[in-house]
């Protein structure tokens, strides 16, 4: 027994009330390229970590090619420069003096 005095209305499901299709499709691809895509944001913290990495690592390989080429340069001129180095590198010493060698605690 319907109401005669209420109108024949459709009833439509909250979703599509609310949503349509063309948004539902802008937000699926939205989520795509945020999640899924070879260019998601995810993909690209990853990248920007390996990258500073990297960095990283270049910084340190600079300041060790630095160092050894100043090295080797004091190597060349002075003979000094020269034994110092053996005797830090092999342990050696001089005759009648004491070398402690000192080992840092992990």
């Amino acid at each position: 027994m319907e109401n005669e005095n209420e109108p024949n209305v459709k009833r439509r499901s909250w979703l599509s009330r609310y949503i349509s299709v063309a948004a539902l499709v802008v937000i699926g691809y939205f989520v795509y390229l945020l999640f899924f895509s070879s260019h998601s944001a995810m993909k690209k913290v990853e990248y920007q970590r390996v990258i500073d990495s990297l960095e990283r690592e270049v910084s340190a390989t600079t300041d060790s090619v630095a160092y050894y080429h100043k090295l080797n340069q004091q190597l060349r001129s002075d003979p000094r420069a020269v034994e110092q180095v053996v005797r830090e590198e092999h342990n050696m010493n001089r005759p009648g003096e004491d070398v402690y060698l000192m080992e840092a605690e992990n």
